[in-house]
């Protein structure tokens, strides 16, 4: 099923022919965000764990292996066809965005396969991962996604980590940029460590991005110019579909220090996880998250579920729609981080207060016991 989603640029132009109905150009949105949700609340969830027994065997089987080497080629035909759809065939505007809102769902899906290659320890199944990321231009997640989310997961430290509090919109930006930012510093110091310089030929952020440059350069000289605007639009939204994830992933979750200051190591407890059986088999499990993280080299069909993960109320397609809209899904998700902590707010991963209102606070408050000497914050206002 997971090769479902690169087969969704293939669908449209069929769909439309044979019905006549330019609704099929949005095919892509319609699974994900209408057929898979409804199919999990009609399916349900899936709580069955590999047995330890079974566990070599199922890890060995080339099978699984195959349904992730396979999104390569059809998510790359796909991104062909499409693009001599928008080009040639004189779509409409709201036609070619349903078109091209369809390829940022493979796109988007394009980088789940690619966090799944790229966690493993095979050199070819690393390279298709950076190849996997060239539909989207987001080379730098090959990098930044294990050596730095893996590390800071369910930090403040960590761009990737949703802050209770903090807005879906909110943290696109802070994500985008500083996982940017932080794949750049990592990749420099691992360089720099091999005596290296960061323009070399072993820098594994410009392999992912040269792989992009040659994929847009060969499509642009294909189908002309006009075929730039479709390339951005759907890598953007291929970029903030796997942004959505990680902001659901963790959010407000917080993992506890140890004595030495440090952070504990991750714990069922620091990722939300869902069993919902249609999405988990569309996304290669990523929906067990805790799992995913304190062994990230199990592969997707091994992934267990934990009875101490925190539980989303829906699976991963229909928690982007609540994120989409901030009041929902606060109301819908911050009680249960709270719950989580004991509705200890101290022990959750909040968003900061902005710092241009804390001059204000602090005058308030000296006015308010006397305006004599330092001024006097709560609880509140220090958080």
């Amino acid at each position: 099923m997971g090769t479902i989603a690169p087969g969704c640029a293939l669908l449209p132009v069929i769909l439309v022919t044979v019905t006549g109905l330019q609704l099929f150009w949005w095919i892509g949105p319609i699974i994900v965000f209408l057929l898979i949700p409804l199919l999990d609340l009609a399916i349900g969830d899936d709580h069955s764990n590999v047995r330890d027994e079974d566990y070599e065997s199922l890890s060995e089987d080339r099978y699984y292996r195959w349904c992730t080497y396979l999104f390569l080629p059809l998510q790359l035909t796909g991104l062909i066809v499409a693009g001599y759809l928008w080009s040639d065939i004189g779509l409409n505007l709201l036609d070619k965005i349903g078109l091209a809102a369809t390829l940022g769902v493979v796109s988007g899906i394009g980088i789940n396969a690619a966090h799944e290659l790229g966690h493993r320890s095979e050199h070819l199944e690393r390279r298709m991962a950076k190849l996997a990321l060239a539909q989207s231009g987001y080379g730098h997640f090959y990098v930044e996604h294990n050596r730095g989310h893996h590390v800071r997961v369910a930090t403040p430290a960590d761009p990737a980590s949703g802050r209770m509090g903090e807005s879906l919109w909110e943290f696109l930006p802070r994500t985008i940029f500083g996982g940017l930012r932080s794949a750049w510093t990592l990749e420099r110091e691992r360089l720099s460590r091999k005596d290296k310089p960061w323009f070399s030929p072993g820098n594994h952020i410009l392999q992912a991005w040269s792989l992009t440059l040659t994929l847009f350069a060969t499509m642009i000289l294909a189908f002309g110019h006009v075929i730039i605007p479709f390339l951005l639009l759907q890598a953007l939204i291929g970029i903030v579909l796997v942004e959505a994830v990680n902001y659901i992933e963790h959010y407000g979750l917080l993992r506890p220090r140890r004595p030495d200051g440090r952070f504990a190591r991750c714990s069922p407890r620091d990722s939300w996880n869902s069993d919902r059986l249609v999405t988990n088999v569309f996304l290669f499990h990523l929906q067990r998250h805790s799992d995913h993280h304190i062994n990230p080299g199990r592969r997707y069909h091994t992934l267990r579920g934990y009875e101490q993960a925190p539980q989303l109320p829906g699976g991963y397609a229909s928690m982007i729609l609540l994120a989409a809209v901030p009041p929902l899904w606060r109301a819908v998700m911050d009680h249960r981080v709270l719950a989580l902590y004991g509705g200890d707010i101290a022990l959750v991963n909040t968003k900061p207060a902005p710092h241009r209102r804390l001059p204000r606070l602090r005058r308030r408050t000296g006015r308010r016991r006397g305006g004599g000497g330092p001024p006097v914050l709560s609880p509140a206002d220090s958080r």
